[in-house]
């Protein structure tokens, strides 16, 4: 994505006036969700400003936790940190917890394939940060509770833009016991939209149309 659409891109959000994930009016995550979703071909996305973040989620969508012991997919050694402070062990054998793809910009035109191939049966952990637009990150799963559990981790995520304004609790037995400040930013998500749509190849100047 060069200047220009970028440009485009945050000028568009910025005069929505919409520029905070709390906002009810927000179309960037709910459609980065959707592209998501299509793209990969599972039922349920679950955005985060980071890879840790979601990292973190697809956890708690397992209810892996301190004391737990997983078989991780190979991962950064920053992230592989990160799961020795949640105080989870790894172990090498076994069907890894959950799939892990680190994305860039040369890597849209294969993502749904690479996508396909994994396993339906484990959450996918996205890391978007190589779009260069900022720490990003995404679960994508089939499992609806997965789902559910990734996103109560995030505090006023979905479920609590869902009950903040009735202060009613729809399902007290997915409130974790702590929540994390995990929420993507809408300028962040409008850029990686635009990012992972195909797009036509641009003729050279001076060539004809």
């Amino acid at each position: 994505m060069d200047r220009f659409d970028t440009a485009l891109v945050l000028t568009r959000v910025l005069t929505s006036g919409v520029v905070m994930s709390i906002e009810k009016n927000d179309r960037e995550l709910p459609g980065l969700e959707r592209q998501l979703a299509k793209l990969s071909g599972r039922s349920s996305v679950v955005l985060a400003n980071s890879a840790t973040a979601a990292v973190h989620s697809a956890l708690a969508g397992i209810g892996a936790g301190r004391g737990d012991v997983i078989t991780a997919p190979p991962l950064p050694e920053d992230l592989r940190a990160f799961l020795a402070w949640l105080g989870v062990r790894t172990r090498e054998e076994g069907e890894p917890a959950f799939s892990f793809v680190a994305v860039g910009p040369d890597d849209v035109a294969s993502l749904a394939d690479v996508l396909a191939a994994l396993p339906r049966d484990r959450p996918v952990v996205l890391d978007l940060t190589g779009f260069r637009f900022g720490p990003a990150g995404a679960v994508l799963t089939d499992d609806s509770r997965v789902q559910a559990r990734a996103e109560r981790l995030k505090i006023f995520g979905t479920f609590d833009l869902r009950t903040m304004w009735t202060q009613v609790e729809s399902e007290p037995e997915l409130v974790p016991g702590v929540q994390f400040n995990y929420r993507l930013s809408p300028l962040v998500a409008a850029c990686l939209r635009m990012s992972l749509s195909p797009r036509p190849a641009r003729r050279p100047a001076g060539d004809p149309a």
